[in-house]
């Protein structure tokens, strides 16, 4: 190159000239219109909702006072927002437990060779698909004192079985987590497929030439490989979980009493029909904590766990 700048100008001394890096990040303010609009739609809100946490603030008059903590003390020591804490907690973890439980196993018998898996992955997945609250509706009538279930039970001779599902304490706790699991079973199936199916086969047949059997195969060769799935479906079931409002409150309304009543349902009883907007607020805030911390504590855990098994 200095030779050819060089012969173009003579008498001149040539100078090197060097190409300009272009930078391979994208320019950040690619990224403003999006963060203003996040911001004015959440983080604004949000900050304005946790100032109102610490008000008295009833919902419709312009006029409030400054509470401190009052709020947050009161709930505390308020009898129905521990109950509904632990049926949050409770749900969560039911539903954690057992939607992936049956996922996994919907996972691996739809991940075989037989010929209608194609067809049973759509039946299954199709639950997902239908609105929470159509699905709360539907079970609605089918577990009713006089829905299809108890109709069921009549017409195969187990009459003495039947249950007010829906209207008894002790069970209708369970029945929402039911709901839960059936409804979204299917999901966590989707995504232990995916995770199945990334696995190579070579690996499998190498551990069966080994004399592996089925369960040592799963245990040192398809768990660990399908720690990210995990990882992902723990994760959505848990938040999903500490957030559930619609099928609770279209199947019992938080009822018997409070039987079934979680932080959700009681944020939007005390809102909505006690006017207590600065206290529904408040169990707001906690229950964005309760998500925030199991969130991070969960992701933490699986993440050095899969760190440790790749």
């Amino acid at each position: 190159m200095t030779t050819d700048l060089q012969e173009r100008l003579p008498g001149r001394t040539a100078v090197a000239v060097r190409p300009r890096r272009r930078s391979s990040a994208p320019p950040w303010w690619f990224i403003v219109p999006a963060l203003l609009l996040f911001a004015f739609v959440v983080l604004v809100p949000s900050a304005r909702g946790v100032y109102y946490a610490f008000t008295d603030w009833d919902g419709l008059d312009p006029g409030f006072a400054l509470v401190g903590l009052h709020n947050f003390t009161e709930l505390l020591g308020d009898d129905d927002a521990r109950q509904a804490i632990w049926h949050t907690v409770l749900i969560a973890v039911s539903v954690t437990v057992l939607q992936n439980g049956f996922g996994l196993l919907l996972a691996l018998g739809v991940n075989s060779m037989i010929r209608t898996r194609n067809f049973l992955r759509v039946l299954l997945f199709a639950p997902a698909m239908i609105a929470q609250i159509v699905t709360a509706y539907l079970w609605r009538n089918l577990l009713g004192p006089d829905g299809a279930v108890n109709s069921l039970l009549d017409g195969i001779g187990l009459g003495s079985w039947r249950q007010d599902w829906l209207g008894d304490p002790k069970l209708a706790l369970w029945m929402i987590v039911l709901v839960v699991v059936w409804q979204y079973a299917g999901y966590s199936m989707v995504i232990f497929v995916a995770g199945l199916q990334s696995i190579p086969k070579e690996i499998y047949e190498a551990a069966a030439i080994d004399g592996s059997g089925p369960i040592r195969r799963f245990w040192s060769i398809v768990r660990p490989l399908l720690a990210p799935a995990i990882t992902i479906n723990l994760m959505l079931s848990i938040i999903g979980g500490i957030k559930l409002f619609d099928q609770v409150y279209a199947l019992t309304g938080g009822g018997p009493g409070h039987a079934t009543d979680t932080i959700s349902t009681l944020i939007y009883k005390d809102a909505f029909t006690l006017g207590e907007f600065g206290y529904s607020i408040a169990l707001a805030v906690v229950l964005t904590v309760i998500v925030a911390i199991a969130s991070a504590a969960q992701y933490t855990g699986l993440s050095r766990n899969e760190r440790a098994a790749s």
